[in-house]
Protein backbone atom coordinates (compact mmCIF):
# COMPACT_ATOMS: atom_id res chain seq x y z
CA UNK A 1 0.00 0.00 0.00
CA UNK A 2 1.08 3.07 -1.15
CA UNK A 3 -0.15 6.65 1.39
CA UNK A 4 -1.13 9.36 -1.47
CA UNK A 5 -1.84 12.76 -0.17
CA UNK A 6 -4.59 14.72 -2.68
CA UNK A 7 -5.61 18.49 -2.67
CA UNK A 8 -8.76 19.22 -3.01
CA UNK A 9 -10.34 22.40 -3.96
CA UNK A 10 -13.48 24.01 -5.33
CA UNK A 11 -15.11 27.07 -5.88
CA UNK A 12 -18.35 26.42 -7.33
CA UNK A 13 -21.16 25.38 -5.48
CA UNK A 14 -18.04 24.69 -2.70
CA UNK A 15 -19.94 22.96 0.11
CA UNK A 16 -21.70 20.99 -1.89
CA UNK A 17 -18.87 19.42 -4.31
CA UNK A 18 -16.34 19.13 -1.82
CA UNK A 19 -18.78 16.74 0.37
CA UNK A 20 -19.17 14.80 -2.73
CA UNK A 21 -15.68 14.45 -3.25
CA UNK A 22 -14.72 13.27 0.17
CA UNK A 23 -17.86 10.71 -0.68
CA UNK A 24 -16.46 10.03 -3.78
CA UNK A 25 -12.97 9.19 -2.17
CA UNK A 26 -14.33 7.39 0.63
CA UNK A 27 -15.95 4.63 -1.79
CA UNK A 28 -12.56 4.63 -3.96
CA UNK A 29 -10.11 4.28 -0.72
CA UNK A 30 -12.00 3.27 2.33
CA UNK A 31 -10.73 5.40 5.52
CA UNK A 32 -9.77 8.90 4.74
CA UNK A 33 -7.06 11.38 6.36
CA UNK A 34 -9.11 14.31 5.94
CA UNK A 35 -7.31 18.42 6.94
CA UNK A 36 -9.28 21.10 7.87
CA UNK A 37 -10.55 22.50 5.42
CA UNK A 38 -9.70 26.15 4.69
CA UNK A 39 -11.61 29.06 2.82
CA UNK A 40 -8.85 30.77 0.26
CA UNK A 41 -8.67 33.92 -2.20
CA UNK A 42 -8.76 32.42 -5.88
CA UNK A 43 -5.15 32.72 -7.02
CA UNK A 44 -4.10 33.58 -10.53
CA UNK A 45 -7.72 35.24 -11.17
CA UNK A 46 -10.69 36.90 -10.03
CA UNK A 47 -13.40 33.99 -9.00
CA UNK A 48 -14.99 33.06 -5.46
CA UNK A 49 -12.89 32.30 -2.33
CA UNK A 50 -12.09 28.61 -2.80
CA UNK A 51 -12.70 25.70 0.33
CA UNK A 52 -9.31 23.84 0.06
CA UNK A 53 -8.49 20.51 2.27
CA UNK A 54 -5.93 17.86 1.61
CA UNK A 55 -6.75 14.10 1.87
CA UNK A 56 -4.50 10.83 2.64
CA UNK A 57 -5.70 7.68 1.39
CA UNK A 58 -3.77 4.29 1.08
CA UNK A 59 -4.17 2.65 -2.07
CA UNK A 60 -2.48 -0.56 -4.20
CA UNK A 61 -3.68 1.73 -7.40
CA UNK A 62 -0.60 2.88 -9.80
CA UNK A 63 0.38 6.13 -10.12
CA UNK A 64 -1.58 6.55 -13.34
CA UNK A 65 -3.98 4.42 -12.34
CA UNK A 66 -4.70 6.75 -9.08
CA UNK A 67 -4.43 9.85 -11.70
CA UNK A 68 -7.35 8.84 -13.40
CA UNK A 69 -9.15 7.64 -10.73
CA UNK A 70 -9.21 11.34 -9.76
CA UNK A 71 -10.41 12.70 -13.07
CA UNK A 72 -12.83 10.29 -12.96
CA UNK A 73 -14.36 11.63 -9.89
CA UNK A 74 -13.52 15.91 -10.95
CA UNK A 75 -15.67 14.40 -14.60
CA UNK A 76 -18.75 13.04 -12.30
CA UNK A 77 -19.05 16.47 -10.83
CA UNK A 78 -19.01 18.49 -13.33
CA UNK A 79 -15.34 19.49 -14.17
CA UNK A 80 -14.93 21.60 -16.83
CA UNK A 81 -11.50 21.04 -18.39
CA UNK A 82 -9.91 24.34 -20.68
CA UNK A 83 -6.64 25.58 -21.72
CA UNK A 84 -6.82 28.17 -18.80
CA UNK A 85 -5.35 26.16 -15.71
CA UNK A 86 -6.69 29.44 -13.39
CA UNK A 87 -10.25 29.01 -13.63
CA UNK A 88 -13.23 28.63 -11.47
CA UNK A 89 -14.14 25.13 -10.85
CA UNK A 90 -16.59 22.64 -9.15
CA UNK A 91 -14.12 20.24 -7.96
CA UNK A 92 -9.77 19.86 -8.68
CA UNK A 93 -8.48 16.99 -7.55
CA UNK A 94 -4.39 17.36 -7.25
CA UNK A 95 -2.10 14.47 -6.70
CA UNK A 96 0.55 15.83 -4.40
CA UNK A 97 2.81 12.58 -3.48
CA UNK A 98 2.71 8.90 -4.15
CA UNK A 99 4.79 7.44 -1.56
CA UNK A 100 8.29 9.12 -1.34
CA UNK A 101 8.36 9.04 -5.32
CA UNK A 102 10.19 12.00 -6.69
CA UNK A 103 9.61 11.86 -10.30
CA UNK A 104 10.03 15.54 -11.95
CA UNK A 105 8.58 14.02 -15.34
CA UNK A 106 4.99 13.09 -13.56
CA UNK A 107 5.38 15.71 -11.25
CA UNK A 108 5.65 14.01 -8.29
CA UNK A 109 6.00 15.80 -6.01
CA UNK A 110 3.60 18.42 -6.72
CA UNK A 111 5.44 21.83 -6.46
CA UNK A 112 2.23 23.47 -5.38
CA UNK A 113 3.47 21.96 -2.17
CA UNK A 114 6.15 24.38 -1.76
CA UNK A 115 3.80 27.38 -4.08
CA UNK A 116 0.61 28.05 -2.19
CA UNK A 117 -0.68 27.71 1.40
CA UNK A 118 -3.60 26.51 0.93
CA UNK A 119 -1.80 23.17 0.02
CA UNK A 120 0.71 23.09 2.33
CA UNK A 121 -0.97 23.86 5.40
CA UNK A 122 -3.26 21.56 5.09
CA UNK A 123 -0.63 18.96 4.96
CA UNK A 124 1.58 20.21 7.63
CA UNK A 125 -2.06 20.00 9.66
CA UNK A 126 -2.07 16.18 8.91
CA UNK A 127 1.30 14.99 8.57
CA UNK A 128 3.49 17.80 10.50
CA UNK A 129 6.43 14.98 11.21
CA UNK A 130 6.14 13.75 7.60
CA UNK A 131 9.16 14.51 5.09
CA UNK A 132 8.61 16.39 1.62
CA UNK A 133 10.23 13.13 -0.82
CA UNK A 134 13.52 13.96 -1.48
CA UNK A 135 14.18 16.53 1.18
CA UNK A 136 15.30 16.47 4.75
CA UNK A 137 12.56 19.07 5.85
CA UNK A 138 8.90 17.88 7.01
CA UNK A 139 5.92 19.36 6.28
CA UNK A 140 5.72 21.26 9.79
CA UNK A 141 9.43 23.06 8.84
CA UNK A 142 8.18 24.00 5.41
CA UNK A 143 4.92 25.80 7.03
CA UNK A 144 7.14 27.34 9.50
CA UNK A 145 9.41 28.77 6.95
CA UNK A 146 6.55 29.96 4.33
CA UNK A 147 7.04 32.94 3.43
CA UNK A 148 4.32 35.82 3.71
CA UNK A 149 2.18 33.26 5.48
CA UNK A 150 -1.48 34.22 5.00
CA UNK A 151 -4.22 33.82 7.90
CA UNK A 152 -5.65 30.77 7.55
CA UNK A 153 -8.74 29.65 9.55
CA UNK A 154 -10.45 26.40 9.28
CA UNK A 155 -14.21 26.12 8.51
CA UNK A 156 -16.89 23.57 9.36
CA UNK A 157 -18.77 22.63 6.64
Amino acid sequence: MTRAWISVGSNVDRERNIRLAIDSLQQAFGELVLSPVYRTRAEGFEGDDFLNLVVGVETELSLEVLRQRLRDIEDKQGRIRGDNKFASRTLDLDLLTWGDLVDEEQGIPRDEILKYAFVLKPLADVAPEEFYPGSDQTYAQLWAAFPGKPAMDAIIL
